[in-house]
């Protein structure tokens, strides 16, 4: 009954359903007869179709990005091959083989043996030290896995602890630790998840300027860092005196462990030096052609040839293709709008109607979109909300004459802040899901890490960019 009445979610997926796209056409019929051009209308129209089936979500999200990508080149704003170039984009296939690469990581369960190194390294002497072992484990793997494959692989371990663990106020704690730490986790590097490469994309299309493996994690990495312990602080802060606790062993190092982290390694280490320092080692060898995708699908390729030990190899076709192309789907149809952006005038108009911004000072504009996306984050997915505001961003940005990174990159990371709600993020409906968390406790705990992140998110922002 509940579900069927007029303000529930089911019923109001049902009316945007037939929204979105009506106030997509209202747009597209209206504003051509105030003297906007059609490209620009359509244009328009389209985004606000889009933004609404993404926030209310109707359909999948992945059948929303096909929006752009069909609308569009049918409407002549951007052409068929334009279309072709944002679903082959080289961030699309690094994706692609970032997830690849991840999978083989678990294929040959060499994800999980680094995880409970990691919560080994901090100890089990307390309950405490345990949290901050699985925050930490969750959050380093969470770097080069999906959140949500970071947070599958943990709770398991965590729930064979709990199961003979005497200490009852260790249980919330430790299952929302790695729910949240997995989402913290993705800002480390570009792959980390998605909205990461959402950026890189719309800022290179905005600037001209590329922006480089290690130039991200000069970052993503030390904010990262930083949220971790605030959140393990946060969480483990009525843990005293929890007791020890005993941590699963794997047993002894298989050949197939050894060999695939030793692909990624290399994989890894090619990504952070392939141009810097010194032009780095592409700069050497005289290799400028290679970019981080074609890393990526070479170390797919090298895990698809090397042998596991096991009579088949490192990484076989049935687990490579678990590709979650859903989000390459998302991904593409984020581009093909964000080309839109430019080709139309959209863009410049956003520009010119945000151009009082440029008055405010810009620690106040950060502060203002960490608080925003992060608000927006709840109850949006964190690839729709940075695919949806990232041209918008880039417009305000030059709107204000400053650097489109001080609002885009604190946009980007308050996308993966959502922490009060189940529907937030894959990993707090995961941790919602074993039953072990109360909704009250998840809101309450959620609510103050929200807060810390706009703060933390804002603070380091404005540090590192602001000039």
């Amino acid at each position: 009954m509940i579900e069927e009445s007029s303000g529930s979610p089911a019923a109001l997926r049902r009316l945007v359903l037939f929204l979105g796209p009506l106030a997509g056409l209202a747009l597209a019929i209206a504003l051509p007869a105030r003297g906007e051009s059609a490209a620009l209308a359509i244009t328009l129209g389209c985004l606000a179709w889009v933004a609404l089936w993404w926030l209310f979500e109707p359909v999948p999200a992945a059948f929303t990005a096909l929006i752009p990508m069909s609308v569009l080149p049918t409407a002549g704003v951007i052409t068929p091959k334009q279309v072709a170039e944002a679903f082959g984009n080289e961030l699309i296939l690094l994706l692609m083989g970032g997830f690849m690469m991840a999978a083989a990581l678990e294929r040959n369960h060499a994800h999980r043996r680094l995880a409970l190194g990691m919560v080994r390294a901090f100890g089990g002497r307390s309950g405490r030290h345990l949290l901050w072992g699985f925050v930490f484990a969750t959050g380093l793997a969470s770097m080069w896995i999906s959140n949500t494959a970071a947070t599958l692989m943990m709770l398991p371990v965590a729930m064979a602890v709990l199961e003979d663990y005497r200490d009852e106020r260790l249980r919330v704690p430790l299952v929302l630790g790695i729910a949240y730490a997995a989402s913290i986790g993705g800002w480390g590097t570009p792959i980390g998840t998605p909205p990461n490469l959402v950026f890189m994309q719309v800022y290179e299309q905005t600037t001209g300027t590329r922006m480089g493996f290690l130039e991200w994690m000069s970052f993503g990495v030390p904010i990262m860092l930083l949220f971790l312990p605030l959140l393990a602080l946060w969480l483990g802060r009525h843990l005293r005196g929890a007791p020890a606790a005993d941590v699963p062993h794997l047993g002894p190092w298989q050949a197939s462990e050894r060999r695939v982290l030793a692909v990624f390694a290399l994989v890894v280490a090619a990504w952070i030096f392939r141009s810097e320092p010194y032009g780095g080692w592409t700069g050497l060898t005289g290799l400028g052609g290679v970019n981080d995708a074609s890393i990526a699908l070479f170390g797919v390729l090298l895990m698809g040839v090397i042998p596991d030990g096991r009579g088949s190899t490192l990484l076989d076709w049935p687990t490579a293709e678990r590709v979650p192309w859903s989000a390459l789907v998302l991904f593409a149809g984020g581009i093909a709008l964000a080309t839109a952006f430019q080709s139309s005038g959209l863009g410049d108009r956003i520009a010119a109607a945000l151009g009082g911004l440029r008055d405010w000072p810009a620690w106040a504009l950060i502060i203002g979109v960490c608080l925003g996306v992060t608000l927006l984050s709840e109850i949006a997915s964190n690839t729709a909300t940075a695919v949806l505001l990232m041209p918008i961003l880039a417009a305000t940005a030059t709107a204000s004459g400053i650097d489109p990174k001080l609002l885009m990159v604190p946009a980007v990371l308050a996308a993966s802040c959502g922490f009060m709600l189940p529907v937030a993020t894959a990993p707090n409906l995961v941790a919602y899901g074993t039953g072990m968390v109360p909704l009250r406790r998840m809101m309450r705990e959620g609510f103050m890490l929200d807060l810390i992140g706009v703060a933390t998110l804002s603070g380091v922002c404005i540090a590192f960019f602001w000039r």
